[in-house]
């Protein structure tokens, strides 16, 4: 049945010749070594080891006016279900289907699931290092002129039915079962030139209550800018949180950040640190940034201790970085970077809650080789290890900072073309 399908739509896309077709697939394992992944581990922990593997296809349809994508993943773990079996409990899913129509060459719309992948995916992101990767039901506005600016306006209203539901009187979208917004509207412009870039962002989520089911509105507002000074780049990022969480909490946060990048023989130098907002005991507003629908496993350091499916009390984080990425041949380099984490708000004693104790929260070591082996295939190999401190123990209320936190992973990608028909003709 499925070569039936994929011969069908091979056939389809030889009859149009007015249209460009692309099929694509990606297989993409990766086995990881988990010692102390996420939070310090105890001695009485055994390591984790596992593999881990994503396969997608990829169709395209593209034209002057209208163009379509659609991606289907499978995502499971190896061993995860027997050789021969009936059932499948693992993640098989649309990934993104959507289709946009371009009015002319400025103005256009694109609906459906779709990938929101902005700014370094710093707020906005497709959080691709994860198997399954983020996505999200929208509608966008998009428009775009050729002195580098454009204007994507985004909508998006969310539901917990399945399916169309059989009633007509309710209206209560559960967040904490989805870990979603309700309601989501954001506006981003941007102008781009040889010597810098510029990116402001409106965004606002809204989230029901669930003790009154009233919304709650939380807005994110950002300017993102950089600029090439002869052999240094600046890049600096201002968010502000206002509105309320959640749980109909006030929220006052925000998140700064400054970078330096160095041009040298050897290797680009990018020297900088940041800052996310964190709440203290004391405090009766939420001060805690949230980074809501980035890909934080990027800025955060590779172990994912901060703001990636687990939480550390809400203390913030300032994290002090360097990093670098060293050429090693034509078709490999070394990925080097260092980060030293405090926390900007007060960590309470554990054992007196009226004493505080140092913000020191540690330090990490991230390594990744990577090597290109063919046009279509990629391997990576990566180490990180978290030199934490037990202030590190305490915003994480577990494990041992004395014993050796690491992580270590091997990852091929596999992403060929399988189909690539003639360039694009207008279909007006």
């Amino acid at each position: 049945m499925k070569k039936l399908l994929l011969a069908i739509v091979m056939m389809g896309f030889t009859l149009n010749a007015s249209a460009q077709f692309t099929l694509g697939a990606e297989i993409r394992p990766r086995a990881e070594f988990r010692n102390g992944f996420k939070a310090p581990h105890n001695k009485d922990t055994p390591p984790a080891f596992f593999i881990e593997q994503r396969s997608r296809l990829y169709f395209g349809y593209n034209t002057d006016q209208v163009i379509l994508k659609f991606t289907l993943q499978d995502v499971r773990i190896w061993g995860s279900v027997d050789q021969i079996y009936k059932t499948d409990p693992n993640l098989q899913n649309v990934h993104e289907a959507w289709g946009q129509f371009n009015f002319n060459n400025k103005f256009g719309f694109r609906a459906g699931r779709m990938e929101l992948d902005y700014d370094g995916a710093r707020f906005l992101g497709n959080l691709n290092w994860a198997a399954q990767a983020r996505s999200h039901d929208a509608f966008l506005f998009l428009w775009k002129n050729n002195d580098g600016m454009k204007l994507d306006v985004g909508l998006a209203y969310n539901q917990n039915w399945r399916a169309e539901p059989g009633w007509l009187n309710q209206n209560f979208y559960d967040h904490s079962v989805t870990n979603n917004y309700k309601a989501m509207q954001f506006a981003r412009f941007e102008s781009k030139s040889e010597n810098g870039n510029l990116a402001v962002l409106i965004h606002n989520d809204g989230r029901q209550v669930p003790t009154d089911s009233s919304m709650a509105y939380r807005q994110t507002y950002a300017v993102i800018a950089d600029k090439n000074f002869g052999d240094v780049k600046l890049s600096t990022e201002l968010y502000y949180q206002g509105g309320k969480n959640g749980a109909g909490t006030d929220v006052n946060a925000y998140l700064a950040s400054l970078y330096a990048t160095f041009k040298t023989r050897l290797t680009p130098i990018t020297i900088g640190g940041e800052i996310l907002s964190g709440t203290s005991a004391t405090d009766t507003q939420d001060k805690s940034f949230a980074p809501l629908y980035g890909t934080n496993h990027k800025f955060y350091g590779f172990m994912d201790y901060f703001y990636v499916g687990n939480g550390h009390s809400g203390k913030g984080l300032v994290d002090l970085n360097i990093k670098t990425n060293f050429k090693l041949g034509d078709k490999s380099n070394l990925v080097a970077n260092v980060h030293y984490f405090m926390s900007p708000a007060s960590i309470e004693d554990a054992n007196d809650a009226t004493q505080t104790i140092s913000n020191s929260l540690g330090t990490e070591v991230d390594l990744i080789y990577v090597a290109k082996l063919h046009k279509s295939v990629n391997l990576k190999i990566g180490y990180s290890q978290m030199f934490a401190t037990p202030s590190m123990v305490a915003i994480k209320n577990t494990g041992d900072n004395t014993l050796t936190n690491n992580w270590a992973w091997l990852m091929i990608t596999f992403k060929p073309t399988l189909f690539e028909s003639k360039e694009a003709k207008s279909d007006n």
